[in-house]
């Protein structure tokens, strides 16, 4: 049990890291990642000129059993909603601001799908 947790953990940290790269290959710069307030995290925050984007990466080894972007639900929404208010309002943010979701899964290469505005 404890080496599928530990091996759960490594694929969703390969994954963020795949997604942090793609966004700084896009241009952004990278301001945070696994934000956390209260029971909420942001796995980044991400700026490209004024717009700040919160991101929320999937990460599966296969898509045997679905696309990782299917796992982001309303409740993982609402969460994430959350903590970027409370970013939000502690960074003073007055710009332009997206929720995205990353989707990788870990095939060789990895597949990238970057879905902006994915949620409001």
């Amino acid at each position: 049990m404890a080496s599928q947790i530990s091996r759960h953990l490594r694929t969703g940290q390969t994954g963020e890291q795949l997604a942090a790269a793609y966004l700084q290959q896009q241009g952004f710069v990278i301001l945070r990642q696994n934000y956390r307030y209260k029971r909420a995290e942001v796995d980044i925050i991400a700026q490209k000129d004024r717009l700040l984007v919160f991101v929320e990466v999937k990460t599966r080894s296969t898509d045997r059993y679905g696309y990782p972007e299917d796992a982001v639900n309303a409740r993982k929404e609402a969460l994430l909603l959350s903590a970027a208010e409370e970013f939000i309002l502690q960074e003073e943010w007055p710009h332009e601001v997206r929720f995205d979701i990353i989707s990788v899964t870990l095939t060789s290469p990895p597949a990238i799908h970057h879905i902006e505005d994915a949620f409001y």
